[in-house]
């Protein structure tokens, strides 16, 4: 009778467990978010102007000498873990391939080996920084410059030599297969508010102004087991409900494994809702297809979900963005 009863007490645990696994994955109030919604945070939740019309910085304002030493602070162990997936040279997930060739000059003793690299970084694939001039809205970027100032040699306004100076701040994962308990998200599940607050309330972590953060949703782990699959046409993210709560947070950068959006994202005109409003109206710099995993794994080790990140795009003027490689520290 008492193995009865401990098994019963074991099921009913295994029960409630799983119970709650799936309240977790349904948020209590699934917010509906319109076309109209996404364009009137275009203007309440812009950042234009907040620091002089002139400004090209966009939220990396919100990284100061202050919000760095911060960041310093958190490293004490020295252990640093790269964030960047490497570079993939087949054409994959709808993107260009990384095209590297070697060439070897070996005339004397005194041989050397040289490499030429092409890229087209935007997509799904590499890993990569979205500048400011990157996306817009009725032509008008952050901040309010004009897409005329876009040329084909490069944009006049918001290129990426703006953040030459990186970013070194402090940053957040927020690990959705660890909050969910699964390998991996399943495609088209949206993340809204409510999960990014039952995260901070399991780990004890606080998502604050300047932060970096950086959404896991177990992208490569899912397609090491399923393959390739069509990014647009099921992938999870971000839904737009999140925006306002971003804004709040004042967040300096946001990054993802993949494309930060949920896709579909179900909003008419916005394939990527997230996307353009954290870029166009809030000047926040995204980090796309990150990968995840080890620093996830160096996380749970640690029962810690913060650390340094140190970002540092190329030097291109006029680029829209860079290939990175992004590093946390512990």
């Amino acid at each position: 009778m008492l193995m009865r009863l401990s098994i019963l007490f074991v099921t009913l645990l295994f029960i409630g467990g799983s119970a709650s696994l799936c309240r977790s994955a349904e948020p209590s109030s699934k917010t509906q978010v319109t076309t109209d919604d996404v364009k009137q945070w275009m203007k309440t939740l812009s950042n234009w102007g907040r620091w002089g019309n002139d400004d090209q910085q966009g939220a990396l304002n919100l990284i100061t000498p202050d919000k760095r030493r911060q960041a310093a602070a958190l490293v004490k162990e020295g252990i640093s873990i790269s964030m960047a997936q490497p570079a993939i040279k087949e054409e994959v997930d709808s993107s260009a391939p990384f095209e590297h060739s070697v060439t070897v000059t070996d005339d004397s003793p005194a041989g050397s080996a040289g490499d030429e690299y092409s890229v087209k970084y935007h997509g799904f694939t590499q890993t990569h920084m979205d500048g400011l001039c990157h996306l817009f809205y009725r032509k008008k970027m952050y901040n309010g410059f004009s897409t005329d100032t876009i040329t084909p040699h490069g944009a006049t306004k918001l290129g990426v030599q703006n953040f030459r100076a990186g970013v070194f701040t402090k940053a957040v994962l927020v690990d959705l297969p660890e909050l969910f308990g699964v390998k991996y998200l399943q495609g088209g599940t949206a993340i809204y508010p409510e999960h990014l607050e039952q995260w901070e309330q399991k780990t004890g972590v606080k998502i604050e102004a300047g932060d970096a953060l950086l959404i896991r949703t177990g992208r490569w782990e899912r397609r090491k087991r399923t393959g390739a699959w069509e990014i647009m046409e099921g992938s999870a993210g971000l839904h737009a409900a999140c925006l306002p709560w971003l804004k709040d947070r004042d967040i300096a950068v946001i990054g993802s494994d993949l494309c930060l959006d949920v896709v579909p994202s179900g909003i008419d005109e916005f394939e990527l809702p997230v996307h353009w409003v954290i870029v166009t109206s809030m000047g926040v710099p995204i980090l796309d297809n990150c990968n995840f995993l080890e620093v996830s794994k160096a996380c749970q080790q640690r029962q810690r979900w913060s650390f340094l990140i140190n970002v540092a795009p190329l030097v291109v003027p006029g680029g829209t963005g860079s290939p990175i490689n992004p590093i946390a520290t512990f």
